[in-house]
Order: structure tokens, then sequence, then C-alpha cells
């Protein structure tokens, strides 16, 4: 009697074929193979699933990881806020190691009149730690801050370097406002600012910056755009990034960052915690929340650097 007919895989050649289950032992392309002798895994529309998951997924890293110009060059920073060149640029440390690559190549092409690297130690510093040490061994890490070890990257790789560091800030909260402070305190005025952040926190520290400083113009470029795709029936991604997180990780950063987008009781808008301006949440990126979700984890906030 045929109990199911499944999708499987052969654990010892790792092909996928048509199976048909039948009382205790598989029959496959037509041959019949007891089931003690050759295991085989269930995996139904597997490879249908995957994509879904993908799509889910970029659905959120577009959603978050926002750039309002296509590139960072003086013409489209003049058609974003009328000026060929931004106030100040802010490269934040919570960034992978590619936000370095991205201030760098802003700074040759003199897209900004200062140059700022923001970021003390918060949740993702042991991991930029490590990866700062794994590209450039001579590069110091220990007990630095985001904002050095980004600064000493641009000059050991590039021969640049920004003109102010804030080195204190532990979380996106105090990122804006010991950005803030540190421009007031060095009398730069600002009125365009181009922030860089991480793709998953990028929407978050615009929003924070638009609740305290509603009037100032504000240019987004995420320091990455990463795309997820389904190949050989497992999740990765279509280009490489350097510094990037593992998949796993990404999708977690980016469930964190559509909880405390949301202007609820439990979210960080005004009608909650009140450290971000008010954010729209489309349907369709709560429902990839939703989906995702129960898959994976939502990051929590890490109260070692609350403020």
């Amino acid at each position: 009697m045929i109990e199911y007919i499944v999708k499987g895989r052969c654990q010892t050649s790792g092909s996928y074929t048509n199976t048909i289950y039948v009382a205790g032992s598989f029959v496959v392309n037509g041959d019949i193979a007891l089931g003690k002798e050759h295991i085989f895994f269930a995996y139904i529309h597997r490879e249908a699933t995957l994509e879904i998951e993908a799509k889910m997924i970029n659905r959120l890293g577009e959603f978050c990881g926002i750039r309002d110009v296509g590139t960072l060059s003086n013409e489209e920073i003049y058609r974003k806020i009328g000026s060929h060149k931004a106030d100040v640029m802010v490269l934040f440390g919570g960034s992978i190691l590619c936000g370095g690559d991205v201030l760098a190549n802003a700074i040759r092409s003199d897209i900004a009149k200062i140059y700022m690297i923001v970021g003390g130690a918060g949740h993702t510093t042991p991991s930029l730690r490590k990866r700062f040490a794994a590209v450039l061994p001579e590069l110091v890490t220990k007990d630095r801050s985001e904002a050095e070890m980004f600064d000493d990257y641009l000059r050991i790789r590039y021969g640049v370097s920004a003109d102010l560091l804030e080195t204190r800030s532990t979380n996106c909260g105090n990122n804006i406002t010991f950005m803030l402070d540190l421009l007031k305190e060095r009398n730069i005025s600002c009125q365009g600012i181009i922030l860089v952040q991480d793709a998953t926190m990028q929407r978050r520290m615009a929003a924070g910056l638009r609740m305290l400083r509603p009037g100032m113009k504000i240019i987004n470029y995420a320091a990455y755009h990463a795309t997820v795709v389904e190949h050989n029936r497992d999740l990765q991604y279509a280009e490489d990034i350097p510094g990037m997180w593992d998949i796993k990780q990404y999708t977690e950063l980016l469930l964190g960052e559509i909880k405390r987008l949301r202007d609820d009781e439990k979210g960080y808008g005004p009608k909650g915690k009140g450290f971000i301006a008010h954010e729209e949440i489309p349907d369709e990126i709560e429902e990839a929340f939703e989906k995702l979700s129960a898959e994976y984890m939502v990051r929590k906030a890490n109260p070692e650097f609350a403020s």
C-alpha cells in the first residue's frame, strides 16, 4: 500500500529523485531499495520553499537598507539636496567592513565637506574586530572603538582618514545624539548629511535623526545591498560582500529591525519608546516578518549597550 509520495534525497549520493515509500521499502526509478540500506530524507517542495524564503528576506532587506541615490556622486548629491557637497558624511561603526570601502570612495570623490565615523562598542563590535583582524592583521583591534578601527582601515588600505571620530556611543540612539553633540562642539553647521550604516539598521538610523532634527536634509546610503538566492537547495548571497553576515544572522538582524521600527507600545516610534520618528510599515513587510519569524529568532536589544 502506498502511504505517501515525497521528493527525497539519498544520503549516499545527495541526488534528488521522485520517491514512493511502500510498506517499509523505497521504490526509486523502478528499483526497490530497502529502507535500512538507503536512507532518504523527505524535502517536500524544498526548492520552492527556499525561493519564497529568499524573497521574504530580500523584501525586508530592501525596506531596511535604504539608498536614496544610485551612486555617491556630486551630481546625485545635488539632485537630492541642491548642493554638490553634503555638509557632513557619517559612517556608523555598526556597519560591516564594506562600509569602510564606501566611505573611502566617497572621500576620494569629494562629496562632503566633513567626514565622520561614529561608534564606540556595541553588540556588533566583537564580530567587527574579528573581521578586521582577519583582513588586516596589522590593524590593532583589542579594546579599540569601532570608529578607531574603521579609521585605521581607511588609512592602511586607502591612505585616507576621517575628519572626526566619535568613540563613546554604544547603540543607534546615542550614535545619533553623540554625533550631534560632537558637531555642535566643533561648531560645524549641518543642513545636509549623508548617513551610511549597515543595511539592516539604515532606516532606523535615519528615523532617529529625523526625530531630533526634522528639518535636516538626509541622504541615506546603506553600506551594501544584499540579494539572497536559492542555489543547490540552500540559501546564499548572489554576490560576495566583504565582511557580510551569514544569512541566518542577517535575517535575524532584519527581523529585529522591523520590531523596533513599529510605532506601537512595543516599538521605538513616538507611540512606544519615542526613540525614532514615525515609520509606516507596509503590509507586505509585516507579512514577510510573520513568515520569517516562524523560522528565525528575532534579535532582542542587549541591555549591556543601553543608554
